[in-house]
């Protein structure tokens, strides 16, 4: 069973840019992570200021092993629940939060 994952930011539109650009430079990342299905970083048309990061998995295990990996923890300068690296630049996003679905249609 597919899920996805939607990591919902929130973005002052002058820093919107900077977070399109960090995600460009990191593209393909998770790519070899077992059970990954696909990446989209979408930028709000109207005035929201919530950009969204939609991952697919192959399963709920598969999302959970990637979050416990080194590769998240270097991708985020630090894991679920930890403090993050005060030596990487700050975040451009001023909230976050985590939608969880799965797919219960699909064409």
């Amino acid at each position: 069973m597919t899920v996805i994952k939607i990591n919902a930011i929130t973005v002052p539109k002058e820093t919107g840019d900077e977070l399109a650009h960090r995600f460009a430079a990191r593209l393909g990342a998770v790519d070899g992570q077992p059970g990954f299905g696909g990446f989209e970083l979408l930028q709000p048309t109207d005035d929201r200021e919530q950009w969204l990061v939609v991952t697919r998995w192959d399963d709920e295990e598969s999302y959970q092993a990637w979050l416990a990996s080194a590769d998240f923890r270097q991708g985020h300068g630090h894991g679920p629940g930890e403090a993050p690296d005060p030596s990487r630049p700050r975040p451009v996003g001023t909230a976050s939060e985590v939608w969880h679905y799965r797919v219960a249609v699909s064409n």
